[in-house]
């Protein structure tokens, strides 16, 4: 970084691992289990789902760099009630978030120790417990160990997918699409948490050098990467796992010890834990602040503001966020919930975010531009990944309903989007992931 600003490189790093995040260490095989070797079209969707939607936010960025991202977009559109919204939705969406992604870490011990699920769940418990207590007491990790730990995603992706590739069977994709097309649109649904952190880098917009040169540089060559790694993996978990792509959690493990040996099992695992807690303190930290922010400005309770200064720690929108993120998760234990519902229901509410953003995008795009009709085309995509969500489609809309209950109560929400902008400032961020676990 020079003068405090980001290069090009920089930038791009942070884009990338905005975008990837550990929540692909499960989503393969989530994937399967859900539309078999037809999963391989829904990640091709998103991919190209990627590109308006990415193109969208790199054009708003460019016009209006500020570290609001998303909220900032949505405030100018359509004003600070609807900024609310988007500020709702991240803090709901982080307690379920946080526990998905802890649950892949722990799945992943407990794969390697050849424990159950009570040894995998209890695992996310300990990465929940570490990543609270480093935020109670002020301790975040360096800019520098985020993209350290995206370094070594990137480096687990490669060496599996390279390693495995030579044991792919063509005979593994057939049949191709044993339970229709309405499958391939159910799995899109999960693999969209894996897909939703353009709008997360979209904070970092004010931070480029050059925003109007650099964001459309730093969105094209991250499209690229991420677009190479995920549908290699795609295509290599099914061709060399074939059914058990479907029913193992640990598919990055099962290719490793294929390409590798049975010692990747344990430095995979090792490796989980780290990329998961990286993720989960991220979030943490992230909602943490906004909730802090929230409160500031009106938008969540005031007791919530404590904390909301530059350089003090929210403890209070933090014990908020552990009160939510514990109570879920004893329900998880009770219920016996498995990792696919949770990725579902945050992907419902980073879809609506993603809805949102590319709506204002549309609102103030100049009109009839090639930009503006791929912000037309990113709503669209994205509100059939919406429809696909089905009853979950009610989470969001319900914390809408909420937030703007609660502002109209509170006389907030009329035309206020610095604040609005203020309050999302601080929004939990993939890149500094993803929601993103």
């Amino acid at each position: 970084m020079r003068g405090g600003r980001l290069t090009l490189g920089e930038g791009t790093a942070l884009y990338i691992g905005g975008v990837l995040g550990p929540g692909v260490l499960a989503l393969p095989a989530l994937a399967a289990a859900e539309a078999g070797p037809g999963s391989v079209v829904a990640w091709i969707g998103l991919l190209l789902l990627s590109v308006p939607v990415a193109a969208s936010f790199a054009a708003l960025g460019a016009r209006y760099p500020d570290g609001g991202g998303v909220a900032t977009f949505v405030a100018r559109a359509f004003g600070s009630r609807a900024a609310a919204c988007v500020g709702w939705w991240f803090y709901a969406a982080v307690p379920v978030g946080v526990l998905a992604g802890a649950m892949i870490g722990g799945q992943y011990v407990a794969e390697a120790l050849g424990l159950g699920r009570g040894a995998g769940l209890a695992g996310a418990v300990l990465i929940l417990a570490a990543a609270f207590a480093a935020n109670h007491v002020g301790l975040q990790l360096s800019g520098r160990v985020q993209l350290a730990l995206c370094a070594v995603l990137v480096l687990l992706l490669v060496v599996a997918t390279v390693a495995a590739a030579p044991h792919l069977s063509t005979g593994n994709f057939t049949p191709f699409m044993p339970g229709g097309w309405a499958s391939v649109g159910s799995a899109a649904v999960v693999l969209f948490y894996a897909f939703s952190g353009w709008e997360a880098a979209s904070h970092l917009s004010a931070e480029f050098a050059d925003p109007k040169r650099h964001l459309a540089r730093a969105t094209g060559i991250t499209l690229g990467v991420v677009g190479v790694l995920y549908l290699s993996l795609s295509v290599v978990t099914v061709g060399v796992l074939g059914a058990r792509a479907g029913t193992s959690e640990v598919p990055l493990m099962l290719l490793l010890e294929r390409g590798v040996g049975p010692g990747a099992r344990v430095v995979t695992a090792a490796a989980a834990v780290c990329l998961t807690f990286g993720a989960v303190n991220t979030f943490i930290a992230g909602a943490a602040r906004l909730g802090a922010a929230l409160g500031r400005d009106g938008v969540l309770p005031r007791w919530l503001a404590k904390g909301s200064g530059a350089g003090e720690v929210p403890r209070r929108s933090l014990l908020v966020q552990a009160v939510l993120t514990g109570a879920l998760t004893a329900v998880v234990a009770v219920a016996g919930t498995e990792l696919d519902p949770l990725m579902r229901v945050t992907s419902a509410f980073l879809a609506a975010v993603t809805a949102a953003g590319t709506a204002a995008a549309v609102a103030l795009l100049p009109r009839r531009q090639p930009l503006w009709w791929a912000a037309v085309a990113a709503v669209g995509f994205t509100l059939v990944v919406l429809v696909f969500s089905g009853p979950l489609l009610a989470l969001p809309l319900l914390v809408a309903a909420g937030a703007l209950v609660f502002c109209r109560r509170r006389g907030q929400g009329t035309g206020r989007p610095d604040a609005a902008r203020a309050s999302a400032a601080s929004a939990p961020s993939a890149a500094a992931d993803s929601p993103r676990s």
